[in-house]
């Protein structure tokens, strides 16, 4: 009777053996296993839970809506992962971005690569997928760099290893999370890039980061022209302070505007300083006079 009851499980097919509360798989050595772990079977989507590891928590809506779109067109190119759980359902460890959209196509299932993951295994397995993604954003990156060195114990060097990166490419992303929280959001929004944020983190002012930084957005800086700010604050010549407030350079740049011509300002901790106001010539000086009493 035990061998016709197993013939029969097996021939209702994978999806029926892991569906089956009786045939419960938690690792290869049991029941079943062999006919289910590390095969694709096409999986219903309400059998599914999204992973509580998942390192990435907003989704653009509009990239789920093209996807969805072309799932819809072509069905899915590339099957989700999960690992089965004792109830009955199965857990994503990877995919969640075609199990979003499959869900929003209206889909009913989809087809999954079954395997066995501890929880830790869940969590490095979806950091590491996360990390692979071509549209994350650096802080993004190395925030999930950060949680697999803290939470899987690995080191720099056995990171490397895991995600095919270099140990300074590594270094350079975790560096990123020194940078104030402002500039981190601004890099996340997209207002500046990997670049920026490295040129950054060699001034260890943050009073002086937060005033490059909106000096950037400002100004549209470059990479380059961001490094060689960053020079002048570490090596300033013949300057009565390396730091201005932010307030007085804007006004110094408003200035310039104004007069068309260089302007430069200082000013101490208390608020008081002083500007000097360029000119080459009589006419130009007369020019810059004249639009003093204009705006008076």
């Amino acid at each position: 009777m035990a061998k016709s009851n197993r013939k029969q499980a097996l021939g209702r097919g994978l999806s029926a053996l892991l569906n089956d509360p009786d045939t419960p798989i938690k690792n290869a050595t049991d029941q079943h296993a062999d006919e289910v772990i590390g095969n694709i079977i096409d999986l219903q989507l309400d059998l599914i839970n999204t992973n509580p590891f998942q390192p990435r928590k907003q989704f653009n809506e509009e990239r789920l809506r093209e996807l969805s779109q072309s799932i819809s067109e072509l069905g899915i190119v590339q099957p989700i992962t999960v690992r089965r759980l004792e109830d009955g359902q199965f857990q994503l460890v990877s995919g969640e971005r075609r199990f979003r959209a499959s869900k929003l196509a209206g889909l009913e299932s989809i087809p999954a690569y079954v395997r066995l993951a501890n929880d830790q295994e869940s969590l490095e397995m979806a950091l590491v997928e996360n990390i692979q993604r071509q549209d994350l954003d650096p802080i993004e990156i190395a925030l999930s760099y950060q949680r697999l060195i803290d939470e899987i114990e690995l080191t720099q060097d056995q990171l490397s290893n895991r995600v095919g990166k270099q140990r300074s490419t590594i270094t350079n992303y975790l560096r990123l999370l020194k940078l104030d929280p402002i500039i981190q959001t601004g890099m996340r929004d997209g207002f500046l890039s990997m670049g920026h944020g490295r040129a950054l983190i060699n001034v260890d002012n943050t009073a002086v980061q937060l005033d490059i930084y909106q000096k950037i957005l400002r100004k549209g800086l470059s990479v380059r022209a961001t490094e060689a700010l960053v020079r002048e604050y570490k090596n300033p010549k013949s300057k009565p302070a390396a730091y201005q407030p932010v307030f007085v350079t804007q006004v110094a740049e408003e200035l310039e505007q104004l007069f068309d011509t260089k302007v430069a300002a200082t000013s101490n901790t208390l608020g008081k300083g002083s500007i000097k106001i360029s000119f080459d010539s009589q006419k130009k000086l007369q020019a810059i006079l004249n639009k003093i009493k204009g705006a008076s």
